[in-house]
């Protein structure tokens, strides 16, 4: 996907396709990517990456694109920017460079990278990824609990008719 991938500008959020789940950047210009990340994950953990949402803490870190992506593939995906004004790349830098280093709350459904790059490009904390997530379990709950109520009415049908 590197090949086809345009190079990113600045302020541009870099979406990374773990397995699993979605690892999320910004790019802070020459090649360098900022973003939150376990104290212990080594970059382009990829897999092993995923035992990062069991953390409570993150630090934010700025290390080069290609060392963060791995082996993974990954896209520009600026996705809000028909909701929500992008602040300007030299804000969006600044605002960066300035978290780099520092430990912060990481919390899965709340405070999570995608949240992270959200809050440098527009200003705003979001993540879809768990409001997919939560949805896609609503859901399954939903379908699973109409599968037993047919299931209820039918054996209570198949009763009645014995």
């Amino acid at each position: 996907m590197r090949a086809s991938t345009p190079e990113p500008k600045v302020g541009d959020l870099i979406e990374i396709f773990r397995p699993f789940y979605r690892h999320w950047a910004i790019y802070v210009g020459d090649g360098y990517v900022v973003h939150l990340a376990p104290p212990s994950e080594v970059a382009g953990a990829g897999a092993a990456s995923v035992m990062s949402t069991l953390t409570e803490k993150a630090v934010v870190k700025k290390e080069l694109l290609y060392d963060v992506v791995g082996r993974d593939k990954y896209q520009i995906n600026n996705k809000h920017d028909d909701k929500y004004s992008p602040l300007p790349p030299s804000k969006i830098v600044q605002r960066a460079e300035e978290l780099v280093g520092q430990e912060l709350p990481y919390s899965l459904p709340c405070e999570n990278c995608e949240h992270f790059v959200n809050e440098l490009r527009y200003g705003v904390a979001r993540s879809d990824q768990v409001r997919d997530a939560v949805m896609a379990a609503g859901i399954a709950g939903v379908g699973l609990a109409a599968m037993g109520l047919i299931g209820v009415m039918f054996s209570r049908n198949k009763r009645q008719k014995q």
